[in-house]
């Protein structure tokens, strides 16, 4: 935090929150005033940001809020920020945190209706439905449900966890791989930090699954490339709910071609929109879906209780939850993702 009084007078929120999440950020920053401006209004938005301390915004930040005379804080309510973890944000000492966990529980099912459709070849059983065809299905006596198998887990923040729940309840072995040191949950029966000197390989050599949560920052960019995927089991699958960059993914078509791993579930692509001709959507064994995750029923409320928290956290002088910090850099080409989470 930084060393001045967190006193907020006023707040620029541009979020589309119904008037009963609006009332309850008012009460969490009162006495400041809150100015609620349409995301699109940008004299509005100029006009608020000459005079506030803090912004909850709808998107990403952009010049506007770097640029503010007296802004402090900027929470953007979305999960993954990027496009927001820019050097200048932090040269400029701009607080800045995200909503995420506000999704965790339905991305993690997302990585788990990969992993299923995969293991359970769900194509092929609806061409046979389409088929009218009731037989047994070439190959499926060899298959093996993910009972019994190994998870590995890049990244273990709020959707790593769940992903790691998921996979005990399916009675998997679960592998983690993680940034920062830290101990291990009930449902990680081996846990991997980089801080701590780890690597990724005894990851990517167990794995019968990978799930990618991890953010996208300098360090995990293209962190699975060709090397990668040739040390994966070439039963294994590779699913990405991070972001496109995340993976190389010219050398996971080619890993894909050659029949280095067994298939791939991917949320996310780089770029985004992926283009008609790119050759990923017709690479053998992959399930695409286009950066859409059914929402949580109280995501809204999930979202709000983050920010009221951190609003008693940053007059507090405590740490914010789900805080950029340099380590979160991320200064190659800016992925054109929407935001999701």
């Amino acid at each position: 935090m930084s060393d001045r009084t967190p006193e907020i007078r006023s707040v620029l929120a541009t979020v589309m929150f119904g008037e009963d999440h609006l009332d309850q950020l008012r009460r969490a920053f009162a006495p400041a005033e809150v100015v609620h401006v349409q995301p699109w209004d940008a004299d509005g938005i100029a006009a608020a940001l000459e005079h506030a301390d803090v912004a909850v915004i709808a998107g990403d930040l952009d010049h506007r809020y770097v640029d503010a005379p007296r802004l402090r804080w900027v929470h953007c309510d979305h999960s993954g920020l990027t496009r927001s973890a820019r050097p200048e944000v932090f040269e400029r000492g701009l607080l800045v945190t995200g909503s995420a966990g506000r999704s965790a529980p339905a991305l993690a099912q997302h990585a788990f209706y990969f992993a299923l459709a995969l293991t359970f070849d769900a194509r092929g059983l609806l061409e046979m439905q389409d088929a009218h065809l009731w037989r047994p299905a070439p190959g499926y006596a060899d298959r093996l449900s993910l009972w019994g198998k190994t998870l590995g887990i890049v990244g273990f923040g709020h959707t790593g966890r769940e992903m790691a729940r998921l996979g005990k309840a399916f009675g998997m072995r679960v592998i983690v791989y993680r940034r920062s040191d830290g101990e291990a949950t009930a449902d990680v029966d081996v846990l991997l930090s980089a801080d701590r000197g780890d690597s990724m390989d005894r990851l990517v050599a167990e794995a019968d699954v990978v799930m990618l949560a991890t953010q996208l920052t300098d360090a995990t960019h293209h962190l699975f490339s060709a090397a990668e995927f040739a040390a994966m089991k070439n039963t294994a699958f590779l699913i990405n709910l991070a972001r496109g960059p995340v993976v190389d993914q010219d050398a996971l078509v080619e890993a894909l071609q050659a029949g280095e791993i067994a298939g791939a579930g991917l949320d996310v692509a780089d770029p985004e929109p992926l283009p008609p001709d790119s050759a990923l959507w017709s690479a053998p064994h992959v399930l695409i879906t286009p950066h859409m995750t059914p929402a949580l029923p109280d995501r809204t409320q999930r979202s709000v209780d983050i920010i009221i928290e951190n609003a008693r956290r940053y007059r507090a002088g405590e740490p914010l939850l789900n805080a950029l910090t340099e380590r979160d850099v991320y200064t190659r080409d800016r992925p054109s993702s929407t935001t999701k989470g």
